[in-house]
């Protein structure tokens, strides 16, 4: 699963209000709500800046609890003045039970709630995102799979679906999405420095040794390195008991 997924977003206050909009639809509420970033479990969101623009051609979808929660995230979205990008309804071409609806964010990222039977949970689902070279995005999350636990499951010329135990993403041959932040978690200090070892040791680019990071929370221990399309990628150990 996903320790978290963070966005970079052109205007916090904006952007805050679409995602509180349509994720309380589904049930869902922030988590932490501070100066530096507003969360939604799994989810977050901060303001980009000069050095570290937007997020940009994303797609995440998220765990809703039925069908009508679906549709209750859809019309909370489009009351409200939010662009559709597809209506509520049965997209079997993924998934015999699939049941979606589509809204675009602030910034345009396609953001959907979704219902399935092969629901593992709450919080993201899936994301989507284009890259520049497939095969080059695979060898990178390849390598580095049994450290995040989302393994290779489908492959193609175009694509590849890697799928943890509660979520999933998948790589697209196209114009590059910008700027992702994905964090997975780590059962102790020694799994974040085995990530950061495996990944520099292939040639990968280091973004942040093994270390404590305080000004998160005390006890957060992370490293950070870039995949080739140059988004963040993280191990995180929280050291939290209970």
């Amino acid at each position: 699963m996903f320790d978290h997924v963070t966005i970079r977003v052109s205007d916090r206050d904006a952007c805050e209000r679409f995602y509180a909009t349509v994720l309380r639809a589904i049930g869902s509420e922030p988590t932490h709500a501070g100066p530096e970033f507003v969360e939604w479990n799994d989810f977050s969101l901060t303001a980009a800046s000069e050095e570290r623009p937007p997020t940009k051609r994303l797609h995440v979808a998220f765990v809703a609890p039925s069908r009508e929660d679906v549709d209750a995230f859809w019309l909370a979205g489009t009351d409200a003045g939010y662009e559709d990008d597809g209506r509520p309804g049965p997209r079997p071409q993924y998934r015999r039970d699939y049941y979606g609806a589509f809204l675009l964010d602030p910034d345009g990222n396609s953001i959907e709630a979704v219902h399935h039977g092969a629901m593992r949970g709450g919080g993201i689902d899936h994301l989507w995102f284009r890259v520049t070279n497939v095969a080059a995005s695979r060898r990178f999350y390849e390598r580095l799979a049994p450290h995040t636990g989302f393994e290779l499951s489908r492959a193609a010329p175009d694509h590849v679906q890697f799928v943890g135990p509660r979520s999933s993403f998948t790589l697209r041959q196209g114009r590059p999405t910008e700027n992702v932040h994905m964090a997975f978690p780590a059962a102790d200090d020694s799994g974040v420095d085995a990530f950061h070892r495996t990944a520099t040791a292939a040639g990968y680019r280091d973004c942040g040794r093994p270390g404590e990071r305080p000004h998160y929370h005390a006890g957060y221990y992370g490293a950070y390195v870039l995949d080739p399309d140059g988004h963040n990628i993280e191990m995180v150990n929280h050291n939290r008991s209970g």
